[in-house]
């Protein structure tokens, strides 16, 4: 059974404006899932759907086997969210913040004390207990939110952009825990997220959406194999090496399409092996100080941007 599954999902406002556009996705039980796109590509309004605060225009939405217009109220029981604003009360300390919570999910008292200490120690949040939550970095507090949601032992979490504005190592930490609450509790994660890394390092699904209608959904390695690129990567010594030494590089023949970024020029080839030992040859013998020559896979940067390109992004598209 999926987690979720959705079929024909269209959401259309009263100005006109078409959030989704026939929308189909699965979701399976017990996975990180990430949904990518770009702004107005109709996340939000998903994600409003998927928690039972918007309504559907059309089209079907089953949570775990439970049409989502009928039985929104058990949906309810089965879910939690954390939105990007942190909901955490700065006037309450760390326990009174999760055990008002655990009250608001009527979770019985002796539950919601194991539940409480095992959430602390999984999010590292025993250091943190005896400082004031005002005192709290903003990478802490989320942790102390996405804890808050668990005490109810919801089936499915949503975060909506959790790691927006968090330093590298505060990210890398929640990601460790996101990974620990779905092998610890078996919890199903719906993410929405801008940074492509994150969705590479965390998911098990990724859906790539656009104008509210999916492009493609698959693992992180189905989506990156779907671009069947052959691909070499070639790094200089600076940005200006780089810059002048492109348009010699394209004009050996070698490569059919290039993109360069700071010092690393990227480019498309027929045949990777082929093109790579012809490169390599040809850079010693006309003597150019390279760092190094690669044969590359496309990242999930190259599959979300093959779909979307530099296309401006909308907010939304008139039905």
């Amino acid at each position: 059974m999926f987690a979720i599954e959705i079929r024909d999902l269209v959401k259309k406002y009263k100005n006109g404006v078409c959030a989704l556009n026939g929308l189909n996705m699965n979701v399976n039980s017990g996975e990180i899932f990430s949904l990518l796109g770009e702004n107005g590509a109709g996340k939000s309004s998903l994600i409003q759907i998927l928690t039972t605060y918007y309504k559907p225009s059309s089209g079907t939405v089953n949570v775990f086997g439970k049409n989502l217009s009928s039985e929104a109220a058990w949906i309810r029981t089965q879910i939690a969210c954390v939105s990007q604003k942190i909901s955490v009360d700065e006037h309450l300390s760390l326990m009174e913040n999760m055990v008002f919570q655990s009250r608001l999910y009527q979770v019985e008292k002796k539950t919601a004390e194991k539940r409480i200490a095992e959430l602390i120690e999984t999010f590292e949040l025993s250091g943190y207990k005896k400082y004031p939550v005002s005192s709290y970095s903003g990478g802490v507090r989320r942790r102390l939110d996405i804890a808050m949601n668990m005490i109810s032992n919801p089936r499915i979490l949503f975060l909506d952009e959790p790691t927006t504005g968090m330093d590298v190592m505060s990210r890398n930490a929640l990601w460790k825990m996101l990974l620990s609450i779905r092998e610890k509790y078996g919890t199903t994660i719906f993410l929405t997220t801008h940074y492509l890394e994150e969705a590479e390092q965390l998911s098990d699904s990724i859906c790539i959406i656009r104008e509210g209608k999916e492009l493609i959904q698959g693992t992180p390695d189905s989506l990156r194999n779907y671009l069947c690129r052959n691909l070499i990567r070639i790094t200089f010594p600076t940005s200006k090496e780089a810059k002048d030494y492109l348009p010699v590089l394209m004009g050996t023949g070698i490569a059919l399409d290039s993109d360069r970024k700071g010092h690393v020029i990227t480019l498309s080839v027929r045949s990777k092996r082929e093109a790579f030992a012809a490169l390599n040859q040809w850079l010693i013998k006309e003597n150019i100080l390279f760092d190094s020559i690669a044969i590359a896979e496309p990242s999930l940067e190259d599959v979300f941007l093959s779909f979307n390109g530099s296309r401006k992004s909308e907010e939304g598209i008139l039905c």
